[in-house]
């Protein structure tokens, strides 16, 4: 076997109503049958289980009501399938704006979020249209770990509360540093049952994760705590003692009372509303496409997330966003494509029509367990690890905005975090620069006699179906990495063995080195040999503390040695 070098694949510009297709159009024109529905329908329904406690917990700790929750993700979760341009993406309620959410609730009051939730709709939209969602790329790794380690952190203080029954004596403050001390002030209040009930919601979904991993889990635990309140009658706070049950109807559009000085006070919160939506969706469909190896379209998926907010907001729902958890249970379901998030809001509406009064026998504290479980799930734990070990630059920025995201605000948080690992680059530049000379930022033009280990061209070693090479010419960060990360992602899917050199790389920054990890770890699932060859000590030790080490990876010193030895696994 032989080797070819596989240039950047070039492909066609789409045109304007070609990026803002929806996928489901792009499904049903690839022939929609029977089977295909019955796998979208039994989906649906699997997620529908499993956004059904969650949306009213994550509504709750919002500052919202359950059925807010609901309605949520039955009209957002319903546009967010229709209009999207995620073949996969699953929209709802997310935890990651429960701080937001409730920090504009009690600032503005209810009307003053469903107003805020609207604009982040429009500006949504805008971003979309404007096709400025390919930008959203550009944050670095450490950043998005960071903020949703920070979040999760949050979320979790938030339910101490309800996981141990506290009765405050003044209202529970929003800010960490001035929560825990009240906290810690009311502990003696704490309810024994209360507190075995969380524990027990807890247990029973982590037990079933590791044993019963097909079931599902959060609607046996929330299910199993109502009955077993209401048949021991235990003095437990529950949904219809704190909200009065919820509504077996649905409301109807309205529009909050809308006035300048209302508008201009909530848009700040809005464009954080809109700044973690973008993110958070369109890091949800990244997820979806690494499952599938399909590719979501980033400015079609916005205009979705738009359209979903604002009706979202006339329904009295509070804000919608792709949601990773949901999206990932989906594709594991066996959807199809669209359809299947389509559904999903069907049966959560026909929930509501049937069975919305047996909501109000679930206990607060079981909604609590399962918030619990879901911040520790957000935290990328091995990647914050990975980060903590790899540079001190990598750190810095990750911990700055872990801590700002924890004790100031998201938005700081994020362009804090984004204009250190501005910095970071910058101050890498300079050194390679000076130390790497012979490797500069751009890779000018040179006489083919110049180069006396230049090697003379093999047209058969070029040309092999099953070895491809794609050969990375210059700093490999995170400006660059969606770029290079699409074209590697495309180019893997046909061949045995992809070989990735970086001898004309001079660094390698965290956002990068996680994109070969994540395409390695695709390229494994299809049985594709990742080589990497020609990195250079500080690279090659960079990608290493990313998890790119054997056997997912092999290195090599060269393009040559790699391909014989891809040709050896072959033969073998």
């Amino acid at each position: 076997m032989s080797s070819n070098v596989a240039p950047s694949p070039a492909s066609k510009e789409p045109s304007f109503l070609e990026a803002f297709t929806p996928k489901l159009v792009t499904v049903l024109r690839e022939g929609y049958g029977l089977a295909n529905l019955r796998a979208d329908a039994l989906a649906g329904l699997t997620v529908a289980i499993v956004a059904l406690p969650l949306s009213m917990a994550i509504a709750i700790a919002s500052g919202a009501t359950p059925a807010q929750g609901l309605y949520t993700a039955i009209f957002g979760g319903f546009l967010v399938s229709l209009l999207g341009g995620s073949r996969f993406q699953i929209g709802g309620p997310a935890g990651a704006f429960i701080v937001l959410v409730a920090a504009t609730a009690q600032a503005h009051g209810m009307d003053g979020l469903i107003i805020a939730t609207m604009l982040s709709g429009l500006i949504l939209a805008a971003i979309g249209l404007l096709q400025l969602g390919t930008y959203i790329k550009f944050i670095p790794y450490p950043v998005t770990v960071g903020f949703t380690a920070g979040i999760a952190a949050i979320i979790f203080a938030s339910q101490i509360k309800e996981l141990l029954g506290l009765t405050l004596s003044e209202p529970e403050p929003g800010p960490l540093l001035e929560k825990l001390p009240a906290l810690w002030i009311d502990l003696p209040t704490a309810e024994p049952v209360t507190i075995v009930m969380a524990a027990a919601t807890i247990a029973v979904i982590t037990g079933l994760k590791y044993f019963r991993p097909h079931w599902p889990g959060m609607l046996i635990a929330v299910a199993g705590a109502a009955v077993a309140t209401t048949l021991l009658d235990l003095p437990v706070a529950t949904i219809a003692s704190r909200f009065g049950g919820v509504p077996s109807s649905l409301p109807l559009p309205s529009l909050p009372s809308l006035d300048t000085a209302k508008i201009v006070a909530v848009l700040p919160n809005a464009i954080a509303f809109a700044l973690l939506g973008s993110i958070e969706s369109l890091l949800s469909a990244v997820v979806a496409d690494g499952m599938t190896g399909r590719r979501h379209r980033s400015n079609c998926e916005l205009v979705a997330q738009g359209a979903a907010n604002v009706v979202s907001g006339l329904f009295s729902g509070i804000c919608v966003t792709g949601t990773i958890a949901r999206t990932a249970t989906n594709v594991r379901a066996g959807a199809h494509g669209p359809i299947a998030g389509m559904l999903h809001a069907l049966f959560l509406l026909a929930f509501i029509l049937i069975a919305a009064p047996l909501a109000g026998f679930i206990p607060l504290a079981s909604l609590a367990g399962v918030l619990a479980l879901v911040a520790w799930n957000m935290v990328e734990k091995h990647a914050f690890i990975t980060l903590l070990r790899a540079s001190r630059g990598d750190a810095a920025v990750l911990l700055t905005t872990f801590l700002l995201t924890i004790f100031r605000d998201l938005t700081e948080a994020i362009i804090v975090g984004f204009a250190l690992g501005s910095v970071l680059f910058i101050h890498r530049m300079s050194k390679t620069t000076a130390i790497e000379t012979q490797r500069p930022f751009v890779m000018e033009d040179e006489a083919d006699n110049s180069n006396r280990h230049r090697a003379p061209y093999e047209e058969d070693a070029e040309n092999d179906p099953e070895i491809v090479i794609y050969r990375i010419s210059g700093v490999f960060f995170f400006g660059a990495a969606a770029s290079i990360g699409s074209v590697l992602d495309q180019i893997a899917d046909t061949h045995r063995a992809l070989i990735i050199d970086f001898s004309a790389v001079p660094f390698v920054d965290s956002t990068a080195a996680n994109t070969i990890e994540v395409l390695a770890q695709k390229a494994e699932r299809r049985g594709v040999s990742v080589y990497l060859t020609g990195a250079v000590p500080d690279s090659r030790r960079d990608l290493v503390a990313h998890g790119l080490r054997p056997p997912l990876v092999h290195y090599s010193d060269s393009i040559e040695s790699a391909v014989r030895e891809a040709r050896g696994e072959e033969r073998r």
